[in-house]
């Protein structure tokens, strides 16, 4: 039997924002729900370490790479439409 994939998300943010502080809540509440136990969130501040952000291409945030499993993933905002989320990482939405 084998295991289920571990996901690896980089959220890059804009210190303290509120469309950042939204976008960590959001993806914090659908990895609780959809990948418990299966999931790594890096966040990094574009404002404390500039040279991140222009490495990955961030042009704007809140910005979610999903690093792993492969194919990874871009998703630019908020994070707040679930099921637009789910299925821009892979993942099936509910019903």
């Amino acid at each position: 039997m084998s295991r289920p994939a571990h996901f690896k998300f980089r959220l890059y943010t804009a210190d303290d924002s509120q469309n950042s502080a939204q976008a960590l809540a959001n993806l914090k509440a659908l990895c609780a729900t959809y990948l418990p136990e299966r999931h790594d969130i890096e966040v990094i501040n574009v404002f404390s370490d500039p040279q991140r952000a222009l490495t990955d291409k961030i042009r704007m945030t809140p910005t979610l790479l999903k690093l792993a499993p492969l194919p990874m993933q871009r998703v630019v905002g908020t994070l707040s439409q679930t099921s637009k989320v789910l299925l821009a990482l892979g993942l099936d939405p509910p019903p």
